[in-house]
């Protein structure tokens, strides 16, 4: 019954102005509306708002974006671009919503079957891994 609450009630709020830099893990339903320096991660739902900015991946279950995102987004769930937002980096999810005149460069993959979605996922992740050493 919690995880439901979790769903509806935002747990944790990072207000506009707030600057924040390191990564980050937090549990449950978050807003952001601040800056992140650093890795954002949460075990439920996230919302970037509009002015919020992120250097970093963001991880979640559900992902709604409406700010800048320079960094990798894995959303277990559904990724939800809105027109506000720009996104650098490659997106990992089951389901992708994509408003008008949003921002996106990078990669896609987006498998709705569970089984598909983790063997697409971490052979995706495999080849960036073995990519991102050969480059260095």
């Amino acid at each position: 019954m919690s995880n439901r609450i979790d769903d509806i009630s935002i747990n944790t709020f990072i207000g506009s102005g707030s600057a924040i830099s390191g990564d980050i893990r937090v549990n449950g339903f978050v807003r952001v509306d601040g800056d992140i320096d650093g890795n954002f991660e949460t075990s439920g739902s996230v919302i970037i708002g509009e002015k919020a900015r992120i250097r970093g991946n963001v991880s979640a279950k559900v992902a709604i974006i409406g700010g800048i995102v320079l960094g990798d987004v894995t959303a277990v769930e559904s990724v939800k671009l809105l027109s506000s937002s720009t996104v650098i980096g490659d997106v990992i999810t089951r389901h992708i919503q994509i408003e008008d005149k949003v921002i996106f460069h990078g990669h896609c993959i987006a498998v709705e079957d569970d089984s598909a979605f983790e063997e697409k996922s971490e052979k995706y992740l495999d080849s960036k891994a073995v990519r991102s050493k050969v480059l260095r």
